[in-house]
């Protein structure tokens, strides 16, 4: 009977600390979540992922720990969580760089199809070329006629080399006929910095970042890109109703996180991105800042970074834009 009763309290041991570890497998989140930004405080990324911050940790029950990690165009931060555990832990939150590193770099140090699972797909935004007050063009056709006046005597910064504002630049550049040099910056935040400054006469930056700048009057706001103007900034033309066609460059962002980290898990990611983005009084707020709120689950992003990714491999064979 002690020998039975000893091998019955055993199993039920067994039991109970497989019981135990199947909990602690599911019972996620238990512990703040780190969400790695691979560029620069201030940028269009880091100002959604903050908007967003405190709806999508309410979800989750946990901290979400913003970790800027800017660097070579976003690759420093994005191989960080290449190299993470596949726990759901630690949390990827990109933009259009992430699509066009294949097709600029020759070589990467992860894989982007390999090595990380999409999860949700969060907003789309235009980019807005701007100008310091003290250039003197008011309109996009202005500034081409002065360039075309003075060539190679102006400079834009963009958020850095390949990014989705210095292809915007170049489209423009291309379309336009003008002959501007581009200054690459390690995030469109300094990009920003700078012109408001006054240390660069023009920008290409994203909507968002460039907003409250633009409201106070310390940028100039001359084109956006987009078929149809933002709703955030109603008297700011597109490029195409200023007169010059084929600068078709946006930014969208989303988040993604190590592949292999359990469907259940980022299942549960994808729901918390996605409530947060489609709320009603946070979609108003984002479009208020310029972004255009998007939502999507992991297959919806997943298509849209191929896609993203063709295209901007595609844009890259054509373009003398080259690494650093």
């Amino acid at each position: 009977m002690r020998v039975a009763r000893r091998s019955l309290l055993a199993t039920l041991s067994v039991s109970l600390a497989a019981s135990h570890g199947v909990h602690a497998q599911t019972a996620y989140p238990n512990r703040s979540i780190r969400v790695v930004v691979p560029f620069g405080a201030g940028g269009g990324t880091d100002n959604l992922i903050r908007i967003l911050d405190p709806h999508v940790a309410r979800s989750l029950g946990q901290t979400l720990v913003i970790d800027n990690r800017a660097g070579a165009g976003g690759i420093v931060g994005t191989e960080t969580v290449a190299q993470s555990e596949p726990d759901g832990y630690t949390v990827l939150a990109v933009d259009s760089t992430f699509c066009i590193n294949p097709g600029l770099f020759p070589s990467l140090p992860y894989d982007p199809a390999r090595d990380f699972t999409p999860v949700a797909l969060l907003a789309n935004a235009p980019i807005v070329l701007l100008a310091h007050p003290s250039v003197p063009a008011r309109t996009l056709q202005e500034l081409i006629a002065l360039a075309k006046a003075r060539p190679g005597s102006l400079a834009y910064a963009s958020g850095g080399n390949g990014a989705p504002t210095h292809i915007g630049g170049e489209m423009f550049k291309a379309a336009a006929g003008v002959d501007i040099t581009h200054l690459p910056y390690r995030g469109t935040g300094p990009a920003m910095n700078d012109i408001i400054a006054g240390h660069v006469p023009l920008a290409v930056n994203g909507l968002s970042a460039a907003r409250p700048h633009i409201l106070d009057g310390r940028v100039r706001a001359l084109a956006v890109t987009g078929d149809a103007r933002s709703a955030a900034f109603p008297d700011v033309p597109t490029f195409a109703e200023a007169g010059v066609t084929g600068v078709d460059m946006y930014t969208n962002w989303g988040v993604l996180v190590r592949a292999g980290t359990p469907d259940s898990i980022v299942q549960k990611l994808a729901t918390a991105f996605n409530e947060a983005v489609t709320r009603p009084d946070l979609r108003q707020r984002l479009n208020d800042l310029g972004f255009v709120p998007a939502g999507g689950g992991p297959a919806v992003y997943a298509e849209t970074i191929r896609r993203q990714t063709a295209r901007f491999t595609e844009v890259m064979r054509a373009s003398t834009i080259r690494p650093d």
